[in-house]
């Protein structure tokens, strides 16, 4: 079942600078940025610059990208914060907790334990930019 569009959606104000993020790093193809609302210290988003709100809806070229810019982002967050490895996961659909309909994979250091409720409480944007800078600095 293809979810609609929302040409309204914040990663799509996101990606159009009407709103804006903390970056992590941008190709041609994908946007990485902190999530606002992690559920762990160093929680980051990987979007596509294409419009699809769901794996179904998304192209393979975009696919690649994002799979691409997760690996390229997944070391720096293992390794900015001292994590044993990263987890990733991504959902399809509002009814089973997809909060924002644009395609995004999350990117958490360490493992599912212990994570803060999904999309609950806003964190410090500065402390968030730190966490950005240090995820940066170990960008290949």
């Amino acid at each position: 079942m293809h979810e609609p569009y929302d040409n309204d959606n914040v990663f799509a104000k996101i990606l159009r600078q009407e709103i804006p993020s903390i970056k992590v790093y941008e190709d041609e193809h994908t946007l990485a940025f902190m999530d606002v609302m992690p559920q762990i210290d160093g929680h980051v988003l990987v979007i596509p610059k294409e419009h699809a709100a769901t794996i179904f809806e998304l192209s393979d070229t975009a696919a690649l990208a994002c799979m691409r810019t997760v690996k390229k982002v997944g070391k720096a967050v293992q390794a900015a914060m001292d994590a044993p490895g990263i987890t990733t996961f991504q959902q399809n659909g509002k009814g089973i907790g997809q909060t924002v309909p644009h395609f995004h994979i999350h990117v958490l250091p360490g493992s599912l334990q212990n994570l803060r409720g999904h999309a609950v409480q806003f964190a410090d944007p500065e402390v968030l930019k730190a966490f950005a800078a240090k995820i940066i600095s170990h960008l290949d």
